[in-house]
């Protein structure tokens, strides 16, 4: 992966700005890392979508009030040190840190950067004993980091605990680092299914041809692929962008399935969509496009995922840290995310 300016495309490298430069140097909490690929596709203009996403920002350094080390409070549903079982029927399986370059915007930043502690435990006899959990997330960082003989274990691993549950690959890979799916992947993947792939894509331009290729074969070898996308301001906030880029998935055979309202991570706010013009940018989105994916907002601390729309707003309110709307859950809870 590049980690430094000087090893970036010339044009990039060109781009970058003093103020940019000293918070590379300073930064402490998410590592700057972009591999070849993804830096290919971005241009230089500091707005650029592509350059945004991989490129700090010195915005990362203000502080948030709102901002939590943990957003969507998988700690609170630590079942072992890398198993989160927060759903009655599903389990996330953390398997590993590393990532192929890494998101400005990801909700992991502090475990990735931070959390130290075991990654192992006892996680095979806790999925044996609950067989209520019909489907385990493989999540990370990114677990196609691992090698295919470290992937099949895993799998394998998995498969002798639990045979028949289905298994979610959690990735961006097949967009930052598309080469990593060559045909011995993904018939290994494949030799596991029910296995199915979820994939982060936010842009049309993230698609290039070696990612449409990887993605089509995938397809074609019977692994279900399904798409994430998290809105993010400046880079897909506009509805003819993201209805271009689920019609582009569509045609490739992959299915939208969720479209994320920001988390709260520390170093996000810059990127974070004004829940109200979400919700209006949603509605445009379904009269550009038929059954537009979900749009969703993972509840911050610890509620869960729950669908957004209007009636999910109970109200507005205005804290210490300032002003946030109140959202409802399907129980009656109230939680509260910001306004702005």
């Amino acid at each position: 992966m590049i980690s430094s300016i000087d090893d970036l495309p010339p044009a990039l490298a060109a781009s970058v700005t003093p103020d940019e430069k000293r918070h590379i140097e300073s930064m402490g909490l998410l590592p700057f890392a972009v591999t070849p690929h993804f830096a290919s596709l971005a241009s230089p203009e500091a707005d650029d979508p592509i350059r945004r996403q991989f490129f700090p920002d010195p915005r990362e350094a203000i502080p948030d009030p709102f901002a939590l080390d943990d957003p969507l409070g998988e700690s609170l549903h630590r079942a072992a040190p890398c198993l989160v079982h927060q759903y009655r029927n599903r389990a996330l399986l953390l398997a590993a840190r590393a990532c192929a370059g890494y998101c400005r915007h990801c909700f992991r930043r502090v475990w990735i950067s931070r959390d130290r502690g075991p990654r192992s435990g006892d996680w095979a006899a806790y999925l044996a004993a609950h067989t209520e959990i019909r489907e385990v997330l493989v999540s990370g960082g990114d677990p196609l980091t691992m090698d295919n003989d470290g992937l099949a274990e895993l799998f394998g691993r998995l498969r002798d605990v639990r045979p028949g549950v289905v298994l979610r690959l959690c990735t961006r890979a097949p967009i930052t680092e598309p080469g990593r799916l060559d045909a011995g992947t993904i018939n290994m993947l494949a030799g596991f299914r029910p296995l199915w792939m979820s994939v982060h894509i936010n842009h049309p331009r993230e698609l290039s041809s070696p990612s449409r290729d990887a993605l089509g074969e995938c397809v074609r070898a019977g692994i279900p692929v399904k798409v994430q996308t998290v809105l993010l301001r400046g880079i897909n906030d506009e509805p003819a962008t993201l209805a271009g880029l689920f019609r582009d998935c569509l045609d490739l055979g992959m299915s939208p399935y969720y479209l994320f309202q920001l988390d709260l991570a520390p170093g996000t706010a810059h990127f974070r969509v004004p829940l109200g013009r979400g919700l209006a940018i949603y509605r445009e989105l379904g009269r550009l496009i038929p059954g537009p994916p979900a749009y969703a907002v993972d509840l911050p601390g610890g509620g869960g995922k729950i669908a957004l729309h209007e009636n999910v707003i109970a109200g507005e309110r205005v804290s210490g840290k300032g002003a946030e709307y109140v959202l409802r859950d399907k129980d009656g809870r109230d939680w509260h995310y910001p306004a702005e």
